[in-house]
């Protein structure tokens, strides 16, 4: 059995309907797996009855009151039946044969803990050239045709022994439920990452380094493919500065979780010092390629500030 969770927060009817659509269409018999769209706190809360018509047959929907994808993710988790979870975004189209795909690789490979794919993008407008270099901050990545597995991250290892090749993102990640109970049953759980309108984003990695860190491995499968939906908004040069500083933030933080970082943890006070002198080494008032850069690097000193 497998579950597929969607966790979603005042959803965009039209990119929802796709995402559902996109699971109505899989080629996985539809008896081997459920759907389980989990409310993170909607305003007004939502019913099932406000899904799309277009959807599995077995779906069900609960509520996460406590704001934040992680704690809707765990929420999904408890309650996921069988051996594996997908966990999709309000905003993903899966490929008709991902369900299909992830249950073979993961039966296939009996000690991988999580995989992903490819995640390739539909924009609602087309980027400028110059935005290219922020498109990996919208969770998009093509690594190519190779499959790629990374064997377990030993405590205490730095950044340097970080498989970014095979670490898969959130979006569309295939889980192995026996692998992920370790992170389920943490009693002080890592990162709230996205809640409301912050945008940190360190569940994923987290995800993927408690994995690693007992036992796990993780693997990139370029047979497993989901359409991204973009927004014009998520290419406002305002949102991707924002978006950079709340991921290099949680990803200082996450790493400094697993005892991971490579770089020393800094005195708050110096902070501003910091972003001053990054201000001017990114000439930040230059472009927007600029700006994001330099908020890119204030959030990467707000990471490092000693708990």
């Amino acid at each position: 059995m497998l579950t597929v969770l969607i966790p979603t927060l005042n959803p965009h009817p039209e990119r929802l309907r796709r995402t559902l659509a996109g699971l109505a269409a899989q080629t996985l018999p539809a008896e081997l797996w459920e759907t389980v769209v989990v409310d993170n706190a909607s305003v007004p809360a939502l019913r099932l009855s406000d899904l799309p018509p277009v959807r599995p047959a077995a779906t069900r929907l609960v509520a996460a009151p406590e704001p934040g994808l992680t704690s809707a993710r765990r929420r999904g988790l408890g309650i996921a039946a069988g051996d594996f979870a997908v966990l999709v975004d309000d905003d993903n189209v899966l490929a008709p044969d991902y369900l299909a795909q992830a249950v073979e690789f993961m039966r296939a490979h009996p000690r991988v803990g999580a995989a992903g794919g490819r995640c390739l993008p539909e924009f609602e407008s087309p980027p400028a050239a110059w935005q290219s270099e922020f498109l990996p901050l919208l969770a998009l990545r093509d690594p190519g045709a190779t499959q790629v597995v990374a064997p377990p991250f030993s405590a205490g290892d730095d950044l340097r022994h970080y498989p970014a090749a095979a670490a898969p993102v959130g979006a569309g990640m295939v889980l192995r439920l026996a692998a992920a109970r370790t992170w389920l049953d943490e009693s002080a759980p890592g990162l709230s990452d996205r809640r409301g309108t912050e945008l940190t984003s360190g569940g994923d990695n987290d995800i993927v380094l408690t994995l690693l860190g007992t036992g796990w491995s993780v693997a990139y499968v370029p047979t497993l493919r989901l359409t991204h939906l973009i927004p014009a908004e998520r290419l406002v040069p305002d949102y991707l500065a924002r978006l950079n500083r709340g991921i290099q933030k949680s990803w200082m933080q996450v790493l400094r979780r697993h005892r991971a970082n490579p770089w020393p943890p800094i005195a708050a006070w110096t902070v501003p010092l910091r972003q001053a002198k990054a201000w001017v080494t990114h000439r930040a008032w230059s472009s927007p390629a600029a700006r994001i850069r330099w908020q890119g690097a204030c959030g990467h000193f707000e990471g490092r500030v000693a708990a």
